[in-house]
C-alpha cells in the first residue's frame, strides 16, 4: 500500500521521493513549465517519452503532457498504470477529428489508406491504418503504394508539408490546427527575421507560417540556407551543434528551455512569445505532486479501442524514424 509522508524541504526532493513511494517514472514533453521539466527523469516529444515508457521497469508512469500523450504510453504500456497530473489537459488539434468523423471520411474515400498524426485521441487512431510523428510523416506516407489515395489528419500545416516533400497528389488532408501553432504566423517569421537577419530559423511543421517559410526561403525573403522544417526532436538535435549567434524558433515556447540547455552558446528567442499552450501549463507543480500522493489522473482505454490503435502506433515505430512527435 502506498504511504506518503512528508520528509523533504523543496519540491524536486518530494517530488523525488514521492515517485520512489510509488515505483513511478515522471515524464515531461518539451512544452512543459521548466520547472516541471527540471523534476522529470526523462523530457522529449510525445512518441519519444511513449517509448520510454514501454522500456520502463517502473510500475507506474506519470505524463506531464497532453491527454492523447498519456494514451499513446498507455497504449505501449499496457500493463502500467498510467497518470496525467490532470485530466483536464487536452488538445485543440486533437479535438478536430473524432472517429466518427473518420469513419465518414473514409467511407468518402473507399480504398484510402488512413495516416494520423500522433497528435490525436485513442479512439481515432484505433480507424486508422497507420499513426505518423512530424519528424517520420514523409516515410511513413512513402510507405504507401503511390497509387493508393491517403486520407491524412488531423493537422493540415504538417499535411500539407508532406504533400510537398513527396509530391503525391493523391493526399487528402484533414482541416484541422494546433491553435498556438497556427498562431505563430508568416508576419511574425519576417518581422523577426528582418530584426535579425542573420538568425538561424527553425520552425515546426505544425506551425502556420511553416508553408510560408518554404516560399519566402525560396524567393530569398528568408536565408533558405539557414531556414528548416524541423520537429521537436529535429529542432534539438539542429541546437546541439549551432555555432549561429542568435536563432529564431517557431513552435510553443516551452521548447525554448531544451534548446538553451543544450547550447548555451546561442541565444534562441520564439519567433512569438505569446505561443503558449493553455492545456499544457495546466499541469502544475501542486497538481504534479497530487498525483503522486493520491494516484490521479489514472488514464484508461477501453480494451477494443486500444488493440486497434496500438496496431497503427506498432506499425508507425517500424517505419522511418520513430522519434519527433511534436
Amino acid at each position: 500500500m502506498f504511504v506518503a509522508q512528508s520528509t523533504a524541504t523543496t519540491w524536486p526532493e518530494e517530488v523525488r521521493r514521492l515517485a520512489r513511494a510509488r515505483d513511478a517514472v515522471v515524464l515531461a514533453h518539451n512544452y512543459q513549465d521548466p520547472a516541471i521539466q527540471d523534476v522529470a527523469d526523462h523530457v522529449g516529444d510525445s512518441l519519444e517519452l511513449s517509448r520510454i515508457a514501454a522500456r520502463t521497469e517502473a510500475s507506474t508512469i506519470v505524463f506531464c503532457g497532453v491527454h492523447f500523450m498519456a494514451e499513446t504510453a498507455k497504449l505501449l504500456s499496457p500493463d502500467k498504470t498510467v497518470l496525467i497530473p490532470t485530466a483536464q489537459a487536452g488538445c485543440s488539434l486533437a479535438d478536430t477529428i473524432d472517429a466518427d468523423q473518420v469513419r465518414n471520411w473514409k467511407a468518402q474515400h473507399p480504398g484510402a489508406a488512413v495516416v494520423a498524426y500522433v497528435n490525436t485521441s485513442a479512439a481515432v487512431k484505433a480507424e486508422a491504418d497507420v499513426c505518423c510523428t512530424s519528424s517520420n510523416a514523409v516515410d511513413v506516407v512513402e510507405s504507401i503504394p503511390a497509387d493508393q489515395p491517403i486520407l491524412f489528419l488531423p493537422d493540415q500545416f504538417l499535411g500539407n508539408h508532406v504533400r510537398r516533400q513527396t509530391g503525391r497528389d493523391n493526399i487528402h488532408v484533414w482541416m484541422g490546427e494546433c491553435h498556438v501553432h497556427a498562431g505563430i504566423s508568416a508576419a511574425d517569421l519576417r518581422a523577426q527575421v528582418a530584426a535579425d537577419p542573420t538568425a538561424e530559423v527553425l520552425v515546426h511543421p505544425e506551425c502556420g507560417c511553416a508553408s510560408s517559410a518554404i516560399w519566402l526561403a525560396g524567393v530569398g525573403d528568408l536565408p533558405a540556407d539557414r531556414t528548416r522544417i524541423l520537429s521537436t526532436s529535429g529542432m534539438l538535435g539542429a541546437a546541439r551543434d549551432m555555432t549561429a549567434k542568435t536563432a529564431l524558433i517557431a513552435t510553443e515556447i516551452g521548447m525554448l528551455h531544451q534548446l538553451r540547455k543544450v547550447n548555451q552558446r546561442t541565444t534562441f528567442r520564439p519567433v512569438n512569445p505569446k505561443a503558449s499552450c493553455r492545456f499544457m501549463k495546466m499541469i502544475t507543480p501542486e497538481l504534479l505532486l497530487r498525483c503522486l500522493r493520491e494516484g490521479r489522473d489514472e488514464v484508461e482505454v477501453p480494451f477494443d479501442v486500444a488493440e486497434r490503435a496500438r496496431q497503427s502506433v506498432e506499425r508507425m515505430v517500424a517505419i522511418g524514424r520513430p522519434g519527433g512527435a511534436r
